[in-house]
Order: structure tokens, then C-alpha cells, then sequence
């Protein structure tokens, strides 16, 4: 799913949107999940099916953590006390 093929857009991958969104948590800190999500539909095209493979990609590499009571996602990569 990460590697790219030959007919891949490199606009319309997980990579791409998983660097649209940390940029942007980065920038506001703390996101709600709806807002995010719209922020995807509308930056990339097909943004919808790629976007929980992106948060996943996130999440895993430990830079998002997921917050329940408030439905949204905080920055927590290098430099988040910053």
C-alpha cells in the first residue's frame, strides 16, 4: 500500500495525506476528527478513502495520539512542548 507503482499519483497517496496532516497538527495542535477529515475531502482528491490509512500511518509512528472525550487528535512529535 506504501509503495508506489507505476501508475501511482504522487498526490493521491497515504504518504502525501500523512504529510498534509501532520503539517497541519503541527501548525494547530489539536484537531477535531471531523474537521480533519474535511480538511482531507478537500486537499486531495479521493482524500476520503485515504484518510484513516493516513491517521493509522500517524498513529503508529507515534506522532498523533487520539483523544475520546473530545473527539480529536493532538500533535505529539518531536517538539510538541514547543
Amino acid at each position: 500500500m506504501l509503495r508506489p507503482g507505476k501508475h501511482t499519483h504522487p498526490d493521491r497517496t497515504v504518504l502525501n495525506l500523512s504529510l498534509l496532516l501532520l503539517t497541519r497538527l503541527r501548525d494547530r495542535r489539536v484537531e477535531e476528527y471531523a474537521e480533519l477529515k474535511a480538511f482531507a475531502k478537500k486537499k486531495v482528491a479521493g482524500g476520503e478513502r485515504l484518510f484513516l490509512p493516513a491517521l493509522n500511518l500517524l498513529y503508529l509512528l507515534g506522532l498523533v495520539e487520539y483523544r475520546p472525550k473530545t473527539d480529536a487528535f493532538e500533535y505529539r512529535g518531536p517538539n510538541a512542548a514547543i
